[in-house]
């Protein structure tokens, strides 16, 4: 699912249930030593999807730990990124030959809950949530944003190595071509001498599910 979203460059693995066991590095146990069953799940999970994705690249198996604002930390020379939700699991990683940053994200396909919208969004994105809600009822729109803007900072992280808020972001999505774009409100970091002022990503719903995807190439405009 969400591999139809990304470019032929990035690996992407995904799993709707989690396998019996996952082999982790000690340090990779370490972190989640003291987890709840269902965080332990999740971790171990999306991270056999990863080492998946990684193999594909021809890349040996590694730890993969939490880093700097739990951002995911990949072996020398991959960027990627990871996401999960209740029933789903996926890992996106490309060589950084190929790709400067990878934002992936899954929600399921339902209304955020009641006082959320007003925290995420901005005014201008809640004019056109209305009206893609009466115009195209094919996606709970309120939650397409809320995962697009999560992909967005999974992108900006990496490269910025700073927060970036809900606020700091304004979405636009096109629902017919199943494409968004996010202008950034603040300064964007600067990558080969080229400022990144935003990003254009990719959504797709299905089987009661949102997925988002950013993959933005090395030879980009």
């Amino acid at each position: 699912m969400i591999g139809d979203i990304l470019p032929e460059q990035v690996a992407a693995v995904e799993a709707r249930n989690d396998p019996p066991f996952v082999e982790l590095f000690p340090a990779e146990r370490e972190v989640i030593a003291r987890a709840v069953e269902k965080r332990r799940r999740e971790f171990e999970t999306v991270r056999h999807c990863a080492r998946v994705a990684l193999a594909r690249l021809g890349v040996p198996a590694a730890p993969i730990l939490p880093g700097e604002r739990g951002a995911p930390q990949w072996p020398t020379g991959i960027v990627g990124s990871m996401t999960h939700c209740s029933g789903y699991r996926a890992a996106a990683v490309a060589r950084a030959e190929h790709m400067i940053t990878v934002g992936v994200d899954a929600e399921p396909d339902e209304p955020l809950p009641d006082g959320v919208l007003e925290m995420v969004t901005l005014p201008s994105e809640r004019g056109w949530l209305a009206e893609l809600s009466a115009s195209h009822p094919v996606a709970r729109w309120d939650r397409l944003l809320f995962s697009a803007k999560e992909s967005v900072y999974k992108a900006w992280f990496p490269l910025a190595r700073r927060w970036l808020g809900f606020e700091d972001a304004e979405l636009t999505v096109d629902p017919d071509a199943g494409t968004f774009t996010a202008k950034l409100l603040v300064p964007g970091p600067v990558v080969d001498g080229r400022p990144v002022d935003g990003f254009a990503g990719r959504w797709l719903v299905r089987d009661g599910l949102i997925v988002t995807a950013i993959a933005v190439p090395v030879d980009r405009p």
